[in-house]
């Protein structure tokens, strides 16, 4: 892996750390701004219908900007992207559609079909493709056909119309290459994959985002026309120039909301941000301007054979370079591509297997491609903006109303950028490990935003997403922080201790307020509401349970235990430059065996060998006797303390041995320091060696846990005999449900009631290793449980990670996991080497379920094809 820095784009992402110019543009843009809580100014919080898709042609954006295959400087200033109309359509394809919650018959949920094939770190090459189908557009029917079925029902697919039968759609690719930080090429390939001619009318757009509305006074940018190009001129950006490679014409118009046609006020005639498609769809003629504007548009018109191809070609760069814009425009492509094609042999240069060279560089490539600039000023948002209509005064009492100190205006990793366009806390903490692969300076950024004064509340408390910032997010910082120090050290051979330092001293601040804030009882038991995992339990857990009790929860006890060794770790390391970190060192060992001793007693059954979540009533305790994910997060808990390290470390030493001394029922229960591992070790964790294989055996179980695919969040146990539970004058259930969800809670969309989960499987392998660390070979599990086949942990550890990967390649029937029974994506040449990476996959079958474009959970199959390669 660390050749990468010796491939070119290797080299320009060393030059980055002093200068960032190469950084400056990328597909910064989201891939949906409309139904965002940032554009929701309504009284009640209904992100959804305030500003629905039907809006966003119409309406300028205030906080953000979106587009098909988008690119834009770092703030979104100056904006590029493509739209598209095949002469039938009702409207101008613009940007991605999909349903809103309360149309989909399980949320939210994009109905396009796209994919990113192609990127690098700087952006200095990305290439994505839109399949666009040759009929009419189906937005009423994949509404109605969606809102009619049930939650027992499948969705209704964009695939599932028809339009695409005999290849009738045109695949668009869309691809960037820049010649200098700021000389930007753009690309579009249109072919025509039908058995008949067939028109299209392509539109690579440029506009800038409209600021001037909200601060009066504000200058405005503008585009106009000067010669056969277009200059564009910004009051806080350099001068450049537009070429674009032959247009059939120039459309301009402007970047306003169109109040007439949306609210009936205002003039009916005039240049507004819907000017493209009033012009080319509803054929106004005075939709649009041929000079000037603040949206510009090269208008393109062709006839594609069968088969055909058309390309056309951009080129944005400085106003002064006097160049013939096209004449070096395809080296500079073929010269990016092929830089792009060493960075990427580099990488995977262990990875011998082709199928699993094009997953991992496709799944890196959603990710790089899901990067957004995300502002989000929470006061300005709550007060509104001068000139602007006030916002209702609910709103101040509302949605993050105590979040006012938040101001966000940075480049973010996103899970998906239409379905999630938003960061989420653990969410971000995940896609930057995998981003330390490839780009450890930008991972490190990630790591250090949510921790950093923009972000974090007063009270320590991060962010967990923007339809809540209030709610918490399972604490993976620290575990992040850790693998991005050593996936960087392993890159750049040099330890960065100054972000280590950083990452500690805010993060020790953090562990903090969960302590205060989640220990209801200073039990060292804790709560934290529904941890990401939404449906799992048999209630919502982010909402009292009734009955004067509380709900003291296996995962979150087991999360805080892990967050105390994960810095216990990062203060060792510190501390063996620093000696001044030693005390805190000490301080989070003393953490993990108080939260051990309670968890032991309060969430761990001996009888059934599992962990359960525990309602604590007035009178009694109550253990939830339900077998999921929850129970197997306890494994997560892991540290391997080296003696070399404590052995140079006297004051941590002197309190091991007080503790070994002084609390010897501590001791016993989660250390065997008296029985050192491999390599003269010693291991804290939850588990001892009885309660790990007590656990496993449940986890291994195909009929429980163990998939073909992964390990299942629900036991499939629950399948036929579905859990019940009486509480508080109700009686409640959880089955086993493979794939969509079958209950409304958390919107519908997400589902934890079975399904493979990336991210807590990628948790587990992770800690298995750490366990294999301390135990060594000697120490096996029966996988799976009733095969009579012994294997240690490590090869549990890769057995899991090969069952994950399989989800996207293919397998011995040449078909994909992922794809299901869907014939088009299996064997169509122009869909099946094309990678959706999504947010869950079926129990059973491993289909792609929920969010399509989920890289930021999913993507983690990139770092697992990597772990299994590299020694």
């Amino acid at each position: 892996m660390a050749q990468i820095f010796e491939t070119a784009e290797g080299l320009r992402l060393v030059a980055a750390r002093q200068d960032p110019a190469w950084r400056a543009w990328g597909p910064y843009l989201s891939d949906r701004q409309w139904g965002t809580v940032r554009e929701d100014y309504s009284a009640g919080g209904d992100a959804w219908t305030y500003f629905p898709h039907d809006h966003a042609r119409s309406r300028a954006y205030r906080w953000g900007e979106d587009g098909i295959g988008g690119f834009g400087e770092t703030y979104l200033r100056w904006c590029l992207s493509l739209a598209l109309w095949n002469g039938r359509d009702p409207i101008l394809k613009e940007r991605l559609f999909g349903l809103t919650n309360g149309e989909g018959n399980h949320g939210e949920d994009v109905k396009e079909l796209y994919y990113y094939l192609d990127g690098t770190p700087t952006h200095s090459f990305m290439r994505m493709v839109y399949k666009y189908p040759q009929g009419e557009f189906p937005y009423a029917r994949l509404i109605t056909e969606n809102c009619k079925r049930g939650l027992d029902e499948p969705e209704f697919e964009l695939l599932d119309t028809g339009l695409f039968d005999e290849g009738r759609y045109f695949d668009v690719e869309i691809s960037y290459a820049k010649a200098a930080p700021d000389d930007i090429l753009m690309r579009v390939r249109a072919t025509n994959r039908g058995p008949e001619a067939a028109s299209l009318t392509l539109l690579p757009q440029m506009w800038a985002r409209n600021l001037w509305s909200w601060k009066p006074g504000a200058e405005k940018p503008n585009l106009r026309r000067d010669g056969g190009a277009v200059l564009a001129t910004h009051p806080e950006m350099p001068t450049l120039r537009l070429h674009a490679d032959r247009p059939d014409a120039w459309l301009f118009t402007e970047n306003e909301t169109n109040t007439h046609r949306l609210y009936g006020t205002g003039p009916a005639e005039g240049l507004f941000k819907d000017g493209f498609d009033r012009h080319v769809v509803g054929g106004e003629a005075g939709a649009v301007h041929d000079e000037s504007g603040t949206k510009c548009a090269a208008r393109y018109d062709v006839e594609l054979a069968p088969g055909e191809t058309r390309t056309i070609r951009l080129r944005l760069r400085p106003a002064e370079a006097g160049a013939e814009p096209f004449a070096d425009f395809d080296a500079v492509f073929a010269a990016r591509e092929q830089e792009a094609d060493d960075f990427y042999a580099a990488l995977q240069a262990r990875v011998t297997d082709p199928d699993q060279r094009l997953v991992q560089r496709q799944a890196l490539a959603g990710m790089l491609w899901s990067k957004q600039l995300y502002h989000y000023d929470v006061r300005e948002w709550l007060v509104g903006d001068p000139g602007q209509p006030t916002p209702p005064e609910q709103r101040r009492h509302g949605r993050n109303s105590e979040w006012m100190h938040l101001r966000a205006n940075d480049i973010i990793s996103m899970p998906d950028s239409w379905e999630y366009p938003w960061f989420a806390s653990w969410d971000l903490a995940l896609q930057s490990i995998v981003f330390a692969m490839i780009d450890p300076d930008f991972a490190k950024k990630q790591i250090l935003l949510l921790i950093g004064d923009a972000y974090s509340h007063p009270n320590a408390a991060l962010p967990a997403y923007e339809w809540g910032f209030e709610d918490a997010n399972p604490p993976l910082h620290a575990l992040a922080a850790w693998r991005v120090f050593e996936l960087d050290r392993a890159l750049t051979g040099k330890p960065d201790h100054d972000f280590l330092k950083r990452v500690f001293n805010r993060l020790t601040l953090n562990f903090t307020w969960w302590v205060n804030r989640k220990d209801a009882n200073d039990r060292n038991l804790f709560q934290g509401g529904f941890l990401g995992l939404d449906n799992i339990g048999i209630f919502d857990r982010s909402k009292p349970i009734g009955g004067g009790a509380t709900l003291t929860q296996s995962d979150a006890t087991a999360w805080m235990a892990m967050y105390a060794l994960n810095l216990m770790r990062i203060a060792i390391e510190l501390a063996l430059e620093d000696q001044t970190y030693e005390d805190m060192a000490g301080k989070f060992f003393e953490h993990f065996l108080l939260i051990a001793a309670a968890t032991g007693d309060g969430v761990w059954d001996e009888a059934d060998g599992f962990f359960y979540d525990v309602i604590e009533a007035p009178e009694d305790r109550l253990p939830i006797r339900v077998r999921t994910m929850v129970g197997l997060i306890p494994i997560l808990a892991v540290a391997v303390l080296k003696e070399a390290d404590v052995e140079r470390l006297p004051h941590l030493r002197e309190r091991l041995i007080f503790f070994q001394q002084n609390r010897p029922d501590l001791w016993r229960l989660v250390s065997r320091w008296n029985e050192p591992g491999v390599g003269r070790s010693a291991l804290l964790s939850l588990l001892r060696g009885h309660r790990l294989k007590a656990l496993l055996r449940r986890m291994l179980d195909p009929v429980e846990f163990l998939s073909d695919h992964g390990v299942r969040a629900v036991s499939r146990a629950y399948a036929e005999a579905p859990f019940c539970f009486s509480w508080n004058g109700q009686d409640l259930g959880l089955a086993y449900e493979p794939a969509e969800s079958r209950s409304r809670l958390f919107g519908g969309n997400s589902n934890w009631r079975g399904p493979i989960w990336m991210p807590v499987n990628y948790l587990l392998i992770a800690s298995l290793h750490r366990f294999h660390d301390y135990f060594g070979p000697d120490f096996t599990v029966e996988t799976p449980t009733g095969s009579g086949r012994m294997l240690t942990l490590r090869q549990i550890a890769d057995e899991i990670s090969r069952r994950l990967i399989t989800l996207s390649t293919r397998g011995p029937n040449g078909t994909r996991a992922v794809y299901g029974e869907s014939r088009i994506e299996q064997e169509d040449p122009h869909f099946r080497d094309h990678i959706l990476f999504y947010e869950y996959y079926h129990g059973d079958t491993g289909r792609g379920v929920g969010a399509s474009h989920q890289t930021g959970w999913s993507g983690l199959v990139a770092l697992l094809i990597q772990e299994l390669t590299e020694p």
